[in-house]
C-alpha cells in the first residue's frame, strides 16, 4: 500500500498577504558569494579561493512572531488559565500525543465570511459525511479564506467557529482543531462590526476563549484541505519547542495510508 503525505502548511515568505499590515515575518537571504566571508572568518589563514569555486555558505536571518505562518496555538494563547483555574500550558508543555492523530474534515466553504459556526452545524456536517467523532481526533476546518491565502482580502475571509461549536467538540475529546483561516475564529472586521452593533463583548475572540473552560490547541493557516477526504488520513502537526511560547510553528501534513 502506498502512503501519501499531504502538505498542509503554507510557507513563510516575505511579502506575502497573510497577516495583517505590521504582523508579517521578514527574511533576510545571505547567498553563498556573500557567506564565504563568515567561513573564512572562521578558519585562520583560509582564503575564498581555497573553497570550492570560491562558495561559503547561505543562511538566513528571520524576524517573525510565533502566530506567522501554519502554527498551533498552546492554551496559553487563549487565556492565562484553562481546565477552569489551573495555570494554562506553553507551547512546550502541550501533550505531544494530540498532535498526531486520525483526521476529520469539516467543508464549510459555502459559508458566508464573517459566520459564526454553531454547534448544530457542525453536527449536521458530520452526519453529512458519515462520521461519529472519538476522542483525540484532530478537526480542521475548510473555509473559504483557503482559496484566498496570500491575496489582499485573505485575513477577512472565512468563518470562524464560535463558543459554541468549539465547545462542542471539546466535549467529544477533541483536543486539537485546525483553520486554513488566519483566525479559528471569525475574521476581525466582521467581529467588530457586531460588537459595534451589540456591545458585547462575549463575542469578541469567543472560539478561543473556550480554552479556558477546557485545554486544547488548533492550528491556523491551514492550506490544502480543500484535496482531503472527509475522514480517512492521519494529520500530524508537532509544534516547534519554545520556551513559555503562546504558539509554536509546525509542518503540519495529512498521511494517507
Amino acid at each position: 500500500m502506498t502512503r501519501q503525505i499531504i502538505d498542509l502548511s503554507v510557507p513563510l515568505q516575505n511579502e506575502v498577504k497573510a497577516d495583517p499590515p505590521g504582523m508579517e515575518p521578514t527574511i533576510d537571504y545571505v547567498g553563498h558569494e556573500e557567506g564565504v566571508a563568515g567561513l573564512v572568518a572562521s578558519f585562520p589563514g583560509l582564503r575564498s579561493e581555497d573553497l570550492p569555486d570560491g562558495q561559503g555558505w547561505a543562511v538566513e536571518q528571520v524576524r517573525l512572531s510565533t502566530h506567522n505562518g501554519t502554527h498551533i496555538d498552546a492554551p496559553w494563547h487563549f487565556h492565562p488559565t484553562m481546565n477552569g483555574g489551573e495555570r494554562a500550558w506553553t507551547i512546550d508543555e502541550v501533550p505531544l500525543n494530540w498532535c498526531l492523530q486520525p483526521g476529520v474534515k469539516l467543508d464549510f466553504r459555502q459559508l458566508p465570511d464573517g459566520h459564526v459556526v454553531s454547534a448544530a452545524e457542525v453536527q449536521a456536517e458530520l452526519e453529512r459525511i458519515g462520521h461519529r467523532l472519538s476522542p483525540l481526533e484532530i478537526v480542521v476546518v475548510n473555509t473559504s479564506a483557503g482559496r484566498a491565502y496570500g491575496r489582499d482580502d485573505y485575513v477577512s475571509r472565512g468563518c470562524g467557529m464560535g463558543r459554541e461549536a468549539t465547545l462542542w467538540l471539546l466535549e467529544q475529546g477533541v483536543r486539537v482543531t485546525g483553520t486554513d483561516g488566519w483566525s479559528w475564529d471569525a475574521p476581525f472586521v466582521h467581529t467588530q462590526k457586531r460588537f459595534a452593533e451589540t456591545g458585547d463583548a462575549s463575542l469578541i475572540w469567543e472560539g478561543h476563549k473556550a480554552g479556558r473552560h477546557q485545554a486544547y490547541c488548533h492550528i491556523e493557516k491551514l492550506h490544502n484541505l480543500e484535496v482531503l477526504p472527509a475522514t480517512g488520513f492521519t494529520i500530524s502537526c508537532l509544534p516547534v519547542k519554545i520556551e513559555a511560547a503562546s504558539a509554536g510553528w509546525c509542518r503540519a501534513v495529512a498521511i494517507l495510508d
